[in-house]
């Protein structure tokens, strides 16, 4: 039986050889040096297996490689994942062996060339879409003709070729505008950190000279004579009372105001819970308590949810809670006092040299203090408290202690902004903040670049953070890819995972992975929701065109 199927394919394949080409059927040029041996073949990947020539494409698989039947499928059965072939014998069954050869060579003049699978090669089927030639059906099994299509394929492949690089060409001129956005925003952060350490630095100074000014305000406070209190008539005492009072009512209203907002905001977030409660809860699960809290949060929202503050009455609030000062309120003017000449009288320490007048400072403390403590004068405490002095002194130096905290809060932002991950190029920083939105259903999708996503509900409800952004990462991906170049395609992509969004009704913290292959437009393609409350964005960015270190481009795949 073998006889006879080698004499009917051997002629054909051998005038084939010596009219058309120098390599046999189903080779490729980079694989041809190892037909060129008119005299016999050697086995690819087994060297000690040799064979005669005419051996070779005669549908009987001699070697353990299947290099010999380049043309056949005679050795379709050896998997090209396999192990590395061992010497034996493939017709006997070696389960061990591995194909030498990627396939079934198609030369496709007019597009491009490619393999085909061994077990594609005279099957009855015509595979143009690696075989546009028709040269696979080469025996004509079952009357099929395979006619060479690759002109037309090839023409209209060329035209979307063309499109595809057009696109390619858009995509990669829109990363590198983004690239050279991220750099000029990295700079201007450098720069803020630079100019906010000179800042820090004359805010150090700032607050040093006011703590001197404060020390110098008390010790000139300390060295006053205590004197008995002007009450100013009765417009003073009514002016004192009517200050504490008002003072004191500030305060109270503060203080109501601030928990007025802590509780609106207590029953806004309660609000949303349980508009989450109620368009999640399992309508079929038979528990009468869940129900009922459903129908009561039903009555509760018909008779209308929390409103915003009134506007007049804020703006009212704001006016009464004001200082004196914007409100163009003087108490100095109806309870002030003449300085008497016992005051003029202790400013002569004034025009005494620095070092006596440290010593008489120190003399009058140390007096003052052996008076108080013999009950002969009260504390300062018990004289009135703090002089307005020392309390607008005081006051400065807290603003410049605010201001100087403020300012290396922000320090440190900046510097951890710096250094965080924004991607190759840092282009993810020139996208940060900005979103993109797609259409699903009864919802709207939303990405913020590394901030978060949402699930936004369109007949009205409260959005649903679907995370927030935590790292960078790579993911291996498999995916067909749309007519419209809309897809992942297969391979190594870049990927932006969010985490921590809303708890789901009995189920995990939401979270997404954002997986980007390259498009001109920033664009959500597909969200999927693999597992309850995890979900899965197939995103479309020019941010991610140029290819990683060690990673391919993969141009059809992905545009």
């Amino acid at each position: 039986m073998r006889a006879a199927t080698f004499f009917v394919l051997a002629s054909p394949i051998t005038f084939s050889i010596a009219a058309d080409s120098p390599r046999p059927r189903g080779v490729g040029p980079d694989f041809a040096k190892f037909y060129k041996d008119q005299t016999g073949f050697t086995c690819i990947s087994a060297p000690h297996v040799k064979l005669a020539t005419s051996r070779i494409n005669d549908d009987f698989c001699d070697c353990p490689d299947g290099s010999d039947e380049p043309g056949t499928s005679a050795c379709s059965h050896i998997s090209s994942l396999s192990p590395p072939s061992t010497p034996g014998d493939v017709s006997s069954g070696n389960v061990n062996a591995s194909l030498a050869l990627p396939g079934y060579y198609c030369k496709n003049k007019g597009h491009q060339p490619s393999y085909l699978p061994f077990t594609n090669v005279n099957d009855g089927v015509c595979d143009y879409e690696l075989c546009c030639d028709g040269s696979d059906e080469w025996a004509g099994l079952g009357k099929v003709k395979c006619e060479d299509k690759c002109k037309d394929i090839g023409a209209k492949w060329r035209k979307q070729d063309e499109i595809r690089q057009r696109a390619l060409s858009a995509a990669n001129k829109r990363r590198n505008e983004l690239v050279t956005e991220s750099a000029r925003l990295r700079r201007e952060v450098a720069d803020r950190i630079k100019s906010l350490g000179e800042e820090i630095k004359g805010a150090e100074l700032k607050v040093q000279g006011l703590e001197e000014d404060l020390a110098e305000i008390e010790r000139q406070e300390r060295t006053k004579v205590v004197k008995a209190e002007s009450t100013g008539g009765r417009l003073g005492v009514l002016t004192g009372l009517a200050k504490a009072r008002i003072e004191e009512l500030k305060v109270n209203l503060v203080a109501v105001r601030g928990e007025r907002d802590a509780g609106y905001e207590r029953v806004k977030k309660l609000e949303d819970i349980l508009a989450a409660f109620k368009e999640e809860y399992n309508p079929n699960f038979n528990d009468e308590g869940v129900k009922t809290a459903v129908r009561a949060w039903e009555d509760y929202a018909a008779a209308g949810r929390l409103g915003e503050p009134d506007t007049q009455i804020e703006q009212d609030l704001d006016e009464m809670t004001k200082s004196d000062e914007e409100n163009g309120l003087n108490w100095a003017e109806y309870e002030g006092q003449q300085e008497g000449d016992v005051d003029v009288l202790y400013k002569f320490e004034e025009y005494l040299p620095a070092g006596l007048r440290d010593w008489v400072d120190k003399k009058l403390r140390d007096l003052r203090v052996m008076l108080i403590d013999n009950g002969i004068i009260a504390p300062a405490s018990e004289q009135g408290g703090e002089s307005q002095a020392v309390k607008d002194a005081r006051e400065r130096l807290n603003l410049a202690n605010t201001e100087l905290n403020g300012q290396r809060t922000s320090l440190d932002q900046h510097k951890e902004d710096l250094e965080k991950d924004y991607g190759p190029d840092d282009v993810f920083r020139a996208l940060k903040g900005q979103c993109i939105s797609k259409d699903a259903g009864e919802y709207t999708y939303e990405l913020c670049w590394m901030e978060k996503t949402v699930q936004k509900k369109k007949r009205g409800g409260g959005d649903t953070n679907m995370g927030n952004f935590m790292r960078i990462e790579s993911i291996e991906v498999d995916e067909d890819v749309d007519q419209d170049g809309k897809g992942l395609g297969s391979g190594v992509r870049m990927a932006l995972k969010y985490e921590n969004g809303l708890q789901c009704w009995n189920g995990p913290q939401r979270s997404t992975t954002v997986v980007l292959a390259c498009a001109a437009e920033d664009e959500i393609w597909k969200i999927i929701e693999e597992e309850k409350c995890v979900y899965r964005m197939e995103v479309g960015t020019a941010a991610v065109c140029e290819p990683a270190p060690g990673e391919k481009r993969h141009v059809r795949d992905e545009l």
